[in-house]
């Protein structure tokens, strides 16, 4: 009796454990080695991934507007349609940009990119994401020129700082100790500061 409750059970068990496994189709394949690296693109806080380049807030601020980057930020990085580039935000009487409307900001700098704690971020973003509709067709030097100049037009480095993969991961950028607003404990429960 016990053996025809175990053979019972094992059957129900084999039963379940094919059932639970997927149909396959022959459709794809496991990708190469060169595949992988091809798609792994991100570039991380050390910089490791940069690639060779070097550029100057001089060389980027002509590349902006040569580049079209002007077109959506404004000739000087702020005023466009886009959201504002340099700290400050928009000018006075100019509302933000729609989606932008109230959105909390790194105290003193007034930009989103610059809530980023490393510099690696930006170029991250620059390379894949800009210019708008000709997105990943800048060279790696044009997108550490243009990083440059963000940063330099934002007070985090000096004019004639050079950006390369070895300088740029050094940047110390205003939102170095954190993403987020620390929590503040309000009646048990943690709120951004400055919100009630």
């Amino acid at each position: 009796m016990n053996s025809l409750k175990c053979l019972a059970l094992a059957t129900l068990l084999g039963l379940g454990i094919a059932s639970a496994q997927s149909p396959t189709y022959g459709v794809g394949r496991k990708p190469a080695a060169e595949e992988i690296r091809a798609w792994d693109i991100s570039i991380s806080p050390t910089g490791e991934e940069l690639p060779p380049g070097r550029g100057t807030a001089k060389e980027g601020e002509s590349l902006f507007k040569q580049k079209g980057c002007a077109g959506c930020h404004g000739p000087t990085g702020m005023g466009g349609q886009a959201p504002a580039l340099v700290k400050g935000g928009p000018p006075p009487g100019q509302t933000p940009p729609k989606g932008m409307e109230g959105m909390h900001m790194v105290p003193d700098t007034g930009i989103m990119a610059l809530r980023s704690p490393y510099a690696t971020t930006i170029w991250d973003y620059i390379s894949r994401g800009m210019p708008l509709n000709k997105e990943g067709t800048l060279k790696p030097a044009e997108v550490y020129a243009i990083t440059a100049s963000l940063l330099y037009k934002n007070d985090v480095i000096k004019e004639d700082e050079v950006m390369d993969a070895q300088s740029l991961p050094k940047v110390n950028m205003p939102n170095k100790n954190g993403f987020a607003d620390m929590p503040v404990w309000k009646h048990g429960v943690p709120r951004l500061a400055g919100y009630p």
